[in-house]
């Protein structure tokens, strides 16, 4: 009887091993859409608790350091960058008047169509970062090289413009990604980069209102903040000088993701 009972129970451990292994495997392939939930007291966002993972996978989305109680102020300026229709070269612009920086996440065709847009980016220090060559979705990749390939097609577009090494930050396009890609990402020294505020800025064709967007960042601002903005939205293009100068009289700083998320040398 008791070695009856002892095999009984070493087949259910069995079977719950393997519905265990089943559940880690599916989790594994789980798709995510990164977005951060704005909190209008100006405290820092809490990301979903379903995605909090990432840092565990060389993820950011803020600066934890510079938090709600913290008496030096910084947030971060990145833009995703596909193409120019003009108002990327403003955006460059005013960050040039302002003398602040920030991160541009580029694809392929900003670099091949653009180039002296990302040499300019460059010289006036910026850092240049990795939005993959074809704005594809990196959860459709299963198989290491293949990822790769996409990342580092990017990287040697970049080299051959500006003769420069791309910087390791990594963007996943539409804020699409799984555990599988940030793995990857991560083997390759690349950190994700995410954000803490953001806002429907894309559609060329439906631009928000400026001074409804300009009070809308306002009013989600944080420290250590993360903000993502397109610098192909003419809204953008006419706010950011007020927005950066507001910015700057409530005692911010801009700061680079060097400091953000630092990447440690191979």
């Amino acid at each position: 009887m008791m070695k009856q009972r002892f095999i009984s129970a070493f087949l259910c451990l069995l079977s719950c091993l393997s519905c265990f292994e089943f559940v880690t495997s599916a989790a594994e392939d789980t798709v995510y859409h990164w977005y951060c939930v704005r909190n209008s007291e100006n405290k820092q966002p809490i990301a979903d608790s379903n995605m909090r993972w990432i840092e565990n996978y060389g993820g950011y989305y803020i600066d934890h350091a510079h938090g709600n109680d913290c008496e030096e102020k910084v947030v971060y300026l990145t833009f995703d960058a596909g193409y120019e229709n003009g108002n990327v070269e403003r955006i460059l612009d005013v960050m040039k008047e302002e003398e602040v920086t920030g991160a541009f996440f580029v694809l392929g065709h900003l670099i091949s169509k653009n180039p002296e847009l990302i040499c300019r980016m460059e010289k006036e220090g910026h850092l240049v970062c990795n939005h993959t060559v074809r704005h594809k979705d990196m959860t459709s990749v299963d198989d290491k090289n293949a990822f790769e390939k996409e990342l580092l097609e990017l990287e040697i577009m970049y080299q051959k413009v500006t003769g420069k090494e791309m910087a390791k930050y990594y963007r996943p396009p539409e804020g699409t990604f799984d555990k599988r890609s940030l793995q990857f990402a991560s083997e390759l020294g690349y950190k994700t980069v995410f954000w803490s505020l953001a806002y429907a800025d894309w559609d060329n064709d439906r631009q928000p209102d400026p001074q409804k967007s300009k009070e809308l960042l306002l009013r989600y601002m944080h420290n250590g903040a993360v903000i993502l903005l397109h610098p192909t939205s003419k809204t953008n293009a006419l706010i950011l000088k007020d927005l950066i100068g507001t910015l700057k009289l409530q005692g911010f700083r801009f700061g680079s993701l060097n400091e953000l998320c630092p990447v440690e040398k191979q």
